[in-house]
């Protein structure tokens, strides 16, 4: 028998989401930093993120989870001043190093996991920056209500949307796996919306697929967790690729117009 819920704010969205996340695997990220570093991306999502983001010159911004710097740094030259917070010492460490080849040197950074960022130790800031860093996050409720405590004017997200991660999913599928699986972005709308936060929500119109010089590189190109591979799925996952990529002899890539990411912004005023 179906239970009656008479009102649907009622619903425990924050424990869906945490029930969603119970056999969520970490990454290891200092082991991933040197990759995420060298790749070269040919995505638009830095073009799109940048398009709605809400900044000024003289604002202060906590980029939450902000890895080696790619969304950091080009803040940093449109803003007074950034924190970013992460938990991995070796993204901090190519954030820094990427910051001093851009001369940037208005960035501050705290070594720390997401769930321990806290008002109380960054204080006030103009916005609050979580690119593509909160999807995994347990407890969320918590979380954003500090962050929403921290921000004084906005507060900017990226989260998956409905088709990231296809050719990875295609893949697990095809090994009969099930794909490690992050909760839907209306879980997080309505978290929100439980906490008295009417955000907004936006998805990314993204049209560039990846591109690859090799397979190699596409076998590494951060998006398969290939620590959680057996050496005979990663042989599997070479034959895979071989077969869905394109060569294209013109450029010298390999791409599949499937291979693009799905990115939903969620974004509040204070």
């Amino acid at each position: 028998m179906k239970q009656c819920i008479e009102n649907p704010n009622d619903i425990d969205w924050t424990g869906f989401w945490a029930e969603k996340l119970v056999n969520k695997k970490d990454k290891d990220w200092d082991k991933a930093a040197p990759g995420f570093y060298k790749r070269t991306r040919n995505e638009d999502y830095q073009d799109a993120l940048f398009d709605k983001l809400i900044l000024d010159e003289n604002d202060t911004v906590l980029d939450v989870g902000c890895g080696e710097g790619s969304v950091t740094i080009p803040i940093a030259k449109r803003v007074k001043k950034v924190i970013g917070v992460d938990s991995s010492p070796k993204m901090l460490e190519y954030l820094e190093k990427r910051a001093e080849d851009n001369n940037v040197s208005n960035i501050e950074t705290i070594l720390k996991p997401i769930e321990d960022i806290t008002y109380e130790e960054i204080g006030d800031v103009d916005v609050v920056v979580c690119s593509r860093s909160l999807n995994g996050i347990i407890p969320i409720d918590e979380v954003l209500k500090e962050l929403d405590r921290i921000a004084n004017k906005y507060v900017f997200i990226t989260i998956f949307g409905p088709e990231n991660k296809k050719i990875e999913k295609d893949f697990d599928k095809e090994l009969g796996i099930r794909t490690e699986d992050f909760p839907d972005y209306n879980y997080f709308f309505n978290i929100l919306f439980n906490m008295g936060i009417y955000a907004n929500v936006e998805r990314f119109d993204l049209n560039n697929y990846r591109q690859y010089d090799s397979i190699d590189e596409a076998i590494d190109n951060g998006k398969f967790r290939l620590d959680l591979y057996s050496d005979e799925q990663k042989e599997l996952l070479r034959d895979y690729l071989e077969r869905i990529l394109t060569y294209d002899s013109k450029t010298k890539k390999y791409y599949n117009i499937k291979d693009k990411a799905d990115w939903i912004m969620v974004w509040w005023k204070k």
